[in-house]
């Protein structure tokens, strides 16, 4: 079984510049979620695609390959993630290498570990799931969230507002960390959540997202907690 590794980088970020690269206690953030994709053990290559040469010599510097650069067509603000992993899947297949399964990794995921990364292939394979990724559970009920318009305040669900907290289900979100797919099925699919999906859950400590300084700040107190 044939197993590739991910790592999508493009050099133009916007609110964090040169985010991808940018030092996170102590090294360039990417080399986080390479070094915990080696220890893995569990691919065939561990790729990083990007459009910058900075990057991709960083990636290497770590260990990770970079077999090709990512088109100019997936390197702008609108690419997604799912157009860039066809785009690599194609890639390798136009070069006579096949895949059965692929692991997207973020480069601004330190908080991936190779135990995470095994937990989600080990489900992904028992349960014969599509898509495992990790998810995180809301901090407080999402049934009893409020409207905002123009100072006032509603339920979006006004049937929950006397709810005791523990007596609602509980709700979670992607931790936008990793996706282990089956390729066959998301190239079918052509999506990441399909409806055979499953996860493994992570805590709040263990997860962050990074998009300004002030949640950089934040992971980097995480991370420190953790370790």
């Amino acid at each position: 079984m044939a197993n590739l590794c991910i790592i999508p980088a493009r050099g133009g970020s916007k609110r964090i510049p040169r985010k991808n690269i940018k030092p996170f206690i102590g090294k360039p953030i990417i080399a986080y979620s390479i070094e915990a994709a080696l220890a893995s053990r569990l691919f065939d290559e561990v790729m990083v695609s990007t459009d910058d040469t900075e990057i991709a010599a960083i990636a290497k510097q770590y260990g990770a390959k970079v077999p090709f650069m990512r088109s100019e067509k997936n390197a702008n603000d609108y690419a997604t993630t799912i157009d860039v992993l066809n785009e690599i899947i194609d890639e390798y297949k136009a070069r006579g290498v096949l895949y059965d399964n692929v692991c997207c990794i973020y480069p601004c995921a330190p908080f991936v570990t190779a135990e995470k990364l095994n937990d989600g292939f080990l489900l992904l394979n028992e349960r014969k799931f599509d898509t495992v990724f990790p998810v995180v559970p809301f901090s407080f009920p999402i049934q009893r969230a409020l409207r905002l318009n123009e100072g006032k305040l509603n339920f979006f669900q006004s049937e929950f507002a006397l709810s005791r907290s523990q007596d609602l289900e509980m709700a979670y979100h992607d931790a936008g960390q990793f996706y282990w797919l089956k390729v066959e099925a998301f190239q079918k699919e052509k999506k990441i959540v399909t409806n055979n999906c499953g996860a493994i859950t992570v805590s709040e400590l263990e997860a962050q997202d990074i998009d300004n300084e002030t949640d950089w700040q934040i992971a980097e107190l995480k991370y420190q907690l953790l370790k």
